[in-house]
């Protein structure tokens, strides 16, 4: 009985092995494109501040932009679209201020490409 379980040793590790790479694989968030990558850095630097930390202690507290474009409708009520994505962040809405003049175009298609992303 030894001699048999000793045999089979080496494929049993193999086959453990080799079913936890391949979930392992299912599990792993593909890397960021650089522009996304790009857009997580700004939407860190201009935007978390509000939508993640409330660092600023707002009483009325930003909408979570996780999956935004997940959802048929933005948090105002708007279609969830790139456009008026770009609309509310440069014309402002509501509590939150315009940002007109703050964003490059290139800078805002890097910041819709990562909000894209659900936040990653």
């Amino acid at each position: 009985m030894r001699r048999r379980l000793r045999n089979r040793t080496p494929f049993l590790v193999l086959g453990v092995a080799s079913g936890l790479w391949v979930l392992s694989g299912c599990h792993s968030t593909p890397s960021l494109t650089p522009q996304e990558a790009e857009g997580k850095h700004l939407y860190a630097v201009r935007c978390a501040h509000c939508h993640e930390d409330n660092d600023l202690a707002l009483k009325k507290v930003p909408p979570n932009l996780h999956g935004v474009f997940h959802r048929s409708t933005l948090p105002g009520g708007g279609p969830a679209t790139d456009a008026e994505v770009r609309h509310v962040v440069l014309a402002g809405k509501g509590m939150m201020p315009a940002f007109s003049g703050r964003f490059t175009d290139e800078q805002m298609r890097d910041l819709i490409a990562y909000l894209h992303t659900g936040l990653r």
